[in-house]
């Protein structure tokens, strides 16, 4: 049967069918009883969803210091640096602002 099907959607996707290992993977998770062809959850540290709380937190944070350091925010709000990275630079749409650099006159 798992080869039947296999060889079903290699003839209407083609080139861009699924593996056939992915598709034996699928069906057998289904004939154990599972319909949800997501993962089971893994051990190991949790993903940290960057939601509107932490991020309006962030934002305070940095309007109430302008020259604290995102290992600070880290820290103080108990994520990762690269988590902060993301919502300053990604949700916030921050960058670092150089100092104006001014003409020199000998």
């Amino acid at each position: 049967m798992l080869h039947k099907f296999n060889h079903r959607m290699k003839e209407v996707y083609g080139e861009q069918c699924l593996p056939r290992c992915t598709v034996f993977r699928w069906c057998h998770r289904y004939e154990a009883g599972r319909v949800n062809i997501k993962d089971l959850p893994r051990p190991g540290q949790a993903h940290v969803v960057t939601n509107s709380a932490t991020i309006s937190t962030v934002d305070e944070l940095i309007w109430q210091n302008r020259r604290i350091t995102s290992r600070e925010i880290a820290v103080e709000l108990s994520i990762s640096n690269g988590t902060v990275h993301h919502i300053i630079h990604k949700k916030l749409g921050y960058g670092k602002v150089g100092a104006q650099a001014s003409v020199r006159e000998s």
